[in-house]
């Protein structure tokens, strides 16, 4: 027996139940009533009174601004995605309008780009994490270069020492090898006119010094 097409919720509605239902959870789970939810947002700057959110919880509040997920959501200490998608509470939801139901795991996952789609474009999204993931290489390298550095020079044997040495210099080449990257990297970031992430200081020496570090090609002429 087919359900009346009225059965199923408008998709706008479900993703603002999916965030009420998740709020009323969350807060009920830290002990505070909606009145210390209002408290706290407004202590983060985007003041969210106490009765719009009894009303957003109770699904008679029409709209839902982003502004307001993203302000209870670090309120509630959470991610704003987690609000969207409260995966484990929710078992399914829906990406878009007129598509099926979905698994909240799988609509979390291409949410946040983990699970990739054919044909959308995720920035420099995968440029970042690569980034991010030079950076911790080249920074473990570096940990370890010294640790290998200390242990020659505490070796109490020929063969201690000349393996530590080897440590060592395997290290140094890790990390050579992770900053050279990194330059490429940035230098290609710049480029493109946009502005790479800031960089530790034990990798200053990854930007060229006639390259102001963090700026377009733009704001360098």
């Amino acid at each position: 027996m087919d359900a009346d097409e009225d059965d199923f919720p408008e998709w706008a509605d479900r993703i603002k139940a999916n965030v009420a239902g998740e709020v009323r959870r969350r807060r009920k789970e830290m002990g505070w009533s909606a009145q210390d939810l209002a408290d706290r947002c407004e202590e983060l700057g985007h003041p969210i009174p106490r009765n719009v959110i009894a009303n957003m919880e109770s699904g008679r509040r029409a709209n839902l601004p982003l502004v307001d997920v993203m302000a209870l959501a670090a309120a509630l200490e959470t991610y704003p995605v987690c609000l969207i998608f409260p995966v484990g509470y929710v078992e399914q939801t829906q990406e878009l309008p007129f598509q099926d139901l979905i698994p909240t795991w799988d609509a979390l996952r291409r949410f946040t780009g983990e699970q990739e789609m054919p044909m959308y474009d995720a920035g420099l999204v995968p440029d970042f994490e690569h980034h991010a993931s030079l950076v911790q290489t080249a920074l473990a390298a570096l940990d370890e270069e010294e640790r290998a550095r200390f242990a020659a020079k505490t070796a109490t044997s020929r063969a201690q020492q000349e393996e530590a040495e080897r440590k060592r210099t395997k290290y140094a080449d890790q990390a050579i090898s992770a900053k050279y990257t990194l330059r490429q990297l940035r230098r290609e970031l710049r480029e493109d006119g946009a502005t790479p992430p800031h960089l530790p200081p034990a990798l200053g020496d990854v930007d060229p010094p006639d390259e102001e570090p963090d700026t377009t090609p733009e704001e360098r002429v």
